[in-house]
Parts: structure tokens; sequence; C-alpha cells
């Protein structure tokens, strides 16, 4: 098999072992899954940490679509819409079984994917969320980073952890997936004001 085609092999086994047994997961079973030595399978990743790196890039980082930022920054249309639509589509291409599954147990190894993957993409979401419906309720921002990633977090978090119930609890496959985006959207900026007012009077 050529490099590059065993290399791609080896990681997409990878991720599938470690989605269903967590990083725990000992090298040796992965080499007999790609049916080779774990001789030959340190040839394309010498260590364990360099296989988890690269699944971590390609497997956990790599479905975020950097043009999200772009399209919830497009003040051509609607808050509502965009949200709506980064959403819908945030569930469809990232927050899937096993990507949900290598995410919490690469959160319970307290290793480092999880924590990397919301400072450098979940903060500067929330940060873009929160700064573009305020624009578009000609708001003034005055709070801290901290308080902006919060307030952020009230419609991520609700969005992940339905997420969550859909994939791992196997429960919420009643209400189809758009409605619930809608719900959690309208809940979202129904309430924005009165959340920032309130962050905004704590730190004064």
């Amino acid at each position: 098999m050529p490099y590059a085609e065993r290399r791609a092999q080896i990681l997409k086994k990878a991720t599938e072992l470690f989605a269903e047994y967590g990083l725990t997961a000992q090298t040796r079973a992965l080499a007999a899954e790609c049916g080779i030595s774990q001789r030959l399978l340190y040839r394309f990743f010498p260590t364990k940490e360099d296989l988890l790196r690269e699944v971590y890039d390609t497997a956990i980082v790599g479905p975020f679509q950097a043009v999200w930022f772009a399209e919830l920054s497009d003040r051509n249309r609607p808050m509502h819409d965009r949200l709506t639509k980064f959403y819908n589509d945030y569930l469809d291409a990232v927050l899937g079984r096993r990507w949900l599954r290598l995410f919490l147990y690469s959160s319970l190894a307290e290793a480092d994917m999880a924590p990397n993957y919301i400072s450098s993409i979940i903060t500067k979401l929330t940060e873009t969320i929160v700064a573009e419906t305020a624009h578009e309720r000609g708001m003034k921002l005055d709070m801290e980073q901290e308080a902006v990633h919060e307030v952020g977090w009230t419609i991520h978090g609700a969005i992940s952890h339905y997420a969550i119930r859909r994939h791992i609890y196997r429960a919420s496959h009643v209400i189809p997936q758009d409605m619930v985006v809608a719900m959690h959207v309208r809940v979202f900026l129904s309430g924005f004001d009165s959340i920032v007012s309130q962050f905004e009077r704590v730190e004064r």
C-alpha cells in the first residue's frame, strides 16, 4: 500500500478506535485492526502522542469550516438566519457520534484535545456570536471577555448538549433538528439584552 494511503488508513482506524474505547486504547490493537505490525505502525507515527496529535488535527479540528466565521459575520443577513444556518451546519458536519465520543473521551483523559479546541475555535466562535448579535441591536458591549464567552456558551452549550442527547444518550430524536435549532436561536436572541445587562451591572 502506498505510504500516504497507509497513513490515512491508520488515522481513520485510530480515530474509530479512540472514539469507541477512549484514548487508553493500545497501539497494538490499532496495528492489528490495520493488519500491520506495531513496528510498521511506528514508522508512520513514532509515538502515541504523535498519533493523537494527528487525530486531533484531522478528526477534531478538521471538520470545522473556517468559512463559518465569515458567514456569521455577514451583516447583510439577520443574526437569526446566520445562527440558524451555522448551528444546523455545525450539527451536521461536526457534532456526530464519533466526534462527540472522541471529544468526551479526550476530556475525561485530561488530554489537551478538548481544551485546545475550545481555546482555538470555540472561544473565537462565542466572541463572534456575541459581538455580531450586539452589533445588530446597536449595543456597545461593556463586559469582560470571560463574560462574553459565557454569554456565547448559553447557545453553544445548549446546541452541544442537544447533540450529546441525540448521539450519546440516544434521546431527543422525535423533534426535527431544524426545529430544535430554531428554538434555541429564538431563546438566545430573546434573552440576549437581559443577559448582557446582567453582566454589565455585575461588573460595574
